[in-house]
C-alpha cells in the first residue's frame, strides 16, 4: 500500500510518485504544517484548491489536545480534520527539545535554529528558562504547557499514539539536540535515538495493520562522523521512510553540508523527508541535494505578520504593512494566480492588516502557501524534463536582480 517510485533524476534532485493508503504525494513535495489538526487560517478547500498535496499534525499537541483516544473515537485524524489526502504525524521530539534544551539555549524556530543567521528571520531569543523535561534512555517525561500536568512518551506509547491517530506516515521517537551541544552529548543523543528506533520499529511491525508507514530520523548534529554512522545505522534497519532531523549545524551553509553527507547513504529506493526546513529560498537548495518532502512553518507564520512571498522585493518577500503599499493596486505578485492575487490589491491586503482584520491572515497564508506550491509545480516539472539546473539559475538571477 506504502510505496515510492522514482521517476526521473537531475543530479541528486530528484522527482517521484509516494503512493499512500489515503493517495498520490507527487514529489518532491512541500508538507503543509497543520500542528493541532489544522493549517492555521486556511480551511481544507483552501488547501486543496491551492493543491497541497499532504499535511504533517504533531503527536505532542494532539496527545495534549484533544487526546488521541477521542481522536481514534471521530474516526481518526483523517475524518477528525475533514482532510482526506495524505497525513504525516511528528512524534513530538522537536516539541520536546523545544520544552527542555532549547529554554536553556535560548535556541527557537526556523531561522533562529541557526545560531549564526539569527537576524535573518525566524524568532530567536537570548532568554533562557527553566527546562520542563527529563530525559533518560527509557523515554521522556515532560511538563504539560498547557496545564502543568506531567506526561510520559517512550518510543512505544508514541507507536501506540501514532496508530490511534492514523495517518499514513509516522515518525519515531528521537531526541533532537540543539546547534550548542558539544560533541560528545550530541552521541550521547545520536545513540538515545538509534536504541529508540529499534524500539519503536518493533512495537510497529507488533501491531501494525500495514495502513501506515514508518519513518526512522537520522540524528548527529553538524558531526560529519556522526551523521554518517546514524544514516548507516537507521538506514539498515528497514524503516519504510528516512527523515533527517536534529541540530543541522549553526548556519545554512552547515545544513547543506550535513545533506550532502547524509544523503548519499540513505536508500535510493525510499522517500526522505527534511524535519522543519522550507523557506523559499532554502527549498532549491536541498532539493538539488536530493530531499523529497520537507515542512516548514515558514509561510504561514510570516503571513501572520504581513510577510508575503513574492518574486520581487528583498530577499523575495515583501512586507505588506510598509508605507508604500497603502496605494498600490497591484496583486501581491503579479504572476500569481493564486485567489488572493486574482481578487485583492496590496493596498487592500495592507489596510485589512492595519484595521487588524482576520480575513488579512487567511487572505496572505492563502497566497504564500500557494506561492510555496506552484514553485513545488515547477520543480517537479524541470526536474522531469532535465532543466532543473536552468530553473535555478533563473531564480537564483530573479533574486539578485529584486
Amino acid at each position: 500500500m506504502f510505496s515510492f517510485e522514482l521517476l526521473a533524476k537531475e543530479g541528486e534532485a530528484r522527482a517521484g510518485k509516494l503512493y499512500t493508503a489515503h493517495g498520490l504525494i507527487e514529489t518532491p513535495s512541500f508538507v503543509a504544517v497543520g500542528t493541532q489538526a489544522t493549517v492555521k487560517a486556511a480551511s481544507v478547500d483552501d488547501l486543496l484548491e491551492i493543491g497541497i498535496q499532504v499535511i504533517i499534525a504533531n503527536a505532542y499537541h494532539l496527545h495534549l489536545l484533544p487526546g488521541e483516544d477521542l481522536i481514534e473515537r471521530m474516526g481518526g485524524l483523517h475524518r477528525f480534520m475533514g482532510w482526506h489526502g495524505p497525513l504525516m504525524t511528528d512524534s513530538g521530539g522537536f516539541q520536546i527539545f523545544s520544552l527542555g534544551v532549547a529554554k536553556e539555549h535560548g535556541v527557537g524556530k526556523i531561522g533562529s535554529i541557526f545560531p549564526e543567521e539569527r537576524d535573518r528571520g525566524g524568532h530567536f531569543s537570548s532568554k533562557r528558562g527553566k527546562p520542563l523535561v527529563r530525559i533518560d534512555d527509557d523515554g521522556v517525561e515532560f511538563i504539560s504547557h498547557l496545564d502543568g500536568s506531567v506526561h510520559r512518551f517512550t518510543p512505544e506509547r508514541v507507536i501506540e499514539i501514532e496508530q490511534k491517530l492514523g495517518a499514513d506516515m509516522i515518525l519515531v521517537l528521537d531526541e533532537c539536540t540543539s546547534p550548542l551541544h558539544d560533541y560528545n552529548y550530541t552521541r550521547t543523543a545520536m545513540e538515545r535515538t538509534h536504541r529508540w528506533a529499534i524500539r519503536a520499529l518493533e512495537e510497529f511491525k507488533s501491531t501494525s495493520d500495514n495502513a501506515q508507514a514508518l519513518f526512522g530520523i537520522v540524528q548527529g548534529g553538524e558531526y560529519r562522523d556522526l551523521r554518517e554512522e546514524s544514516a548507516r545505522f537507521i538506514s539498515s534497519q528497514g524503516f519504510d521512510g528516512y527523515a533527517i532531523g536534529g541540530s543541522l549545524g549553526r548556519s545554512k551553509e552547515d545544513m547543506y553540508r550535513v545533506l550532502e553527507w547524509t544523503i548519499p547513504l540513505l536508500p535510493q529506493d525510499k522517500p526522505r523527508h527534511l524535519l522543519g526546513i522550507g523557506q523559499a529560498d532554502d527549498i532549491l537548495e536541498v532539493v538539488e541535494r536530493g530531499v523529497d518532502l520537507f515542512d516548514c512553518v515558514a509561510p504561514t507564520r510570516m503571513a501572520r505578520t504581513g510577510t508575503l512571498l513574492t518574486r520581487e522585493g528583498e530577499r523575495s518577500r515583501i512586507h505588506i504593512v510598509n508605507a508604500r503599499f497603502k496605494d498600490d493596486p497591484r496583486p501581491i505578485d503579479e504572476e500569481c494566480d493564486c485567489y488572493t492575487c486574482r481578487n485583492y490589491s496590496r493596498a487592500y491586503l495592507r489596510h485589512l492588516f492595519m484595521a487588524r482584520e482576520l480575513l488579512a491572515i487567511s487572505l496572505a497564508t492563502i497566497h504564500n502557501l500557494y506561492f510555496v506550491e506552484s514553485l513545488m509545480r515547477q520543480i517537479r516539472c524541470a526536474i522531469k524534463e532535465g532543466r532543473f539546473k536552468e530553473l535555478r539559475e533563473e531564480r537564483n538571477i530573479a533574486s539578485e536582480n529584486s
